[in-house]
């Protein structure tokens, strides 16, 4: 797809709220690594190594049978687009952000949905991601297999009998597979039990993460599960065991949403309600704030407590209201307080209530 669209529209399939337990779930990734055999790991390659590996895969993309999977794309370099642009496709989730360090060793290869991306000469040669709205694991990970096996025609991969996928990080080696949930846990932090729940995921296997991945925080009660280990495991074992522990998860936060229904349905409603009238009408809202106000509208409407406001419209405005989508939408550079108005701005505009 181009790049310019993908850094001008605001919304991307993961965001639209649809797919199983998404009142929870926020979306669901799979990503795969992979290295060509002939050439160093990244952190190891020259400029004229780095090259040839951007035009392996501008070459790859451009296959039949790539194009069977993800339709007409192609290959984009980081270089040639600005770093609001960069950093916009890192707040669609579409990039990580060790992917903007160098750019112009970097690339990016997107479909029409936004739903596969390539990430080029990140830590590894490549990096395959699927990214779907609520929890859809399997099907994110159907979606890499295809896509990795239309690759592998046309690129050989470094790959041994016994360890599986040769990756940068040790632990990558093996499937070369990270899967992950974005998940929505206001009512486990509301009950104060989220330090008891992170802790155990930790025992089972499993990391948890940031907004934005590896070394970032958790804003707006979103955090990320995924996977620590992929040597000895098959995809399919990967997969299984986060969602069954994910499942869990889900319960326990709904049982906590429940709980704080019953116990204090007031202050609740009251919390929400107060959120939605800051976000309605407030004229100065910091990106922090934003988030928090958000994601406390985002657990009124999965409670039906507010019943008129679709979550796509919320997820999107939790991207939308980023420092990058807002500096793209201004089309000049904003100081702090300008920003803050223009993001208040356009949250009222977006939740206006349509006629």
């Amino acid at each position: 797809m181009s790049i310019r669209t993908a850094v001008t529209n605001p919304f991307s399939k993961w965001m639209d709220g649809s797919g199983p337990d998404s009142d929870v779930v926020v979306s669901s990734r799979v990503r795969v690594a992979r290295n060509l055999a002939a050439l160093p790991f990244p952190h190891l390659m020259s400029a004229g190594d780095a090259e040839q590996v951007l035009q392996a895969v501008a070459h790859s993309v451009g296959h039949q049978e790539v194009r069977r999977c993800l339709g007409q794309v192609e290959l984009v370099r980081l270089g040639e687009l600005t770093a609001a642009e960069r950093q916009i496709l890192v707040e669609k989730h579409l990039i990580s952000p060790d992917l903007l360090n160098k750019p112009e060793f970097k690339a990016v290869v997107l479909d029409a949905a936004e739903v596969v991306s390539i990430m080029v000469n990140e830590e590894d040669h490549l990096r395959l991601q699927c990214l779907l709205p609520g929890l859809q694991l399997s099907e994110a990970w159907q979606i890499i297999n295809r896509t990795d096996d239309a690759l592998e025609k046309t690129l050989e991969y470094a790959f041994d009998e016994k360890l599986g996928y040769l990756t940068a990080c040790p632990t990558n080696v093996g499937t070369g597979m990270r899967a992950s949930v974005m998940l929505h846990l206001p009512g486990l932090v509301m009950v104060n039990q989220i330090k008891g729940v992170l802790a155990s995921i930790g025992k089972l296997g499993l990391t948890v993460r940031g907004l934005y991945g590896e070394g970032t925080e958790a804003a707006g009660n979103m955090f990320q599960i995924s996977n620590q280990v992929t040597l000895g495991l098959t995809e399919e074992d990967i997969i299984a065991n986060l969602l069954s522990i994910t499942g869990q998860i889900i319960a326990s936060e709904r049982a906590a949403r429940q709980a704080l229904l019953k116990e204090m349905r007031e202050q609740l409603e009251d919390r929400i309600c107060r959120a939605y009238g800051l976000l309605r009408h407030a004229r100065i809202m910091s990106s922090e704030e934003a988030m928090r106000l958000l994601s406390e509208l985002r657990l009124g409407i999965s409670l039906q407590i507010v019943d008129y406001i679709p979550l796509s419209l919320v997820t999107g405005l939790m991207v939308q209201t980023r420092p990058a989508f807002l500096l793209k939408l201004a089309g000049r550079e904003l100081t702090t307080l300008e920003r803050d108005v223009f993001r208040a701005q356009l949250i009222r505009e977006r939740l206006k209530p349509q006629a």
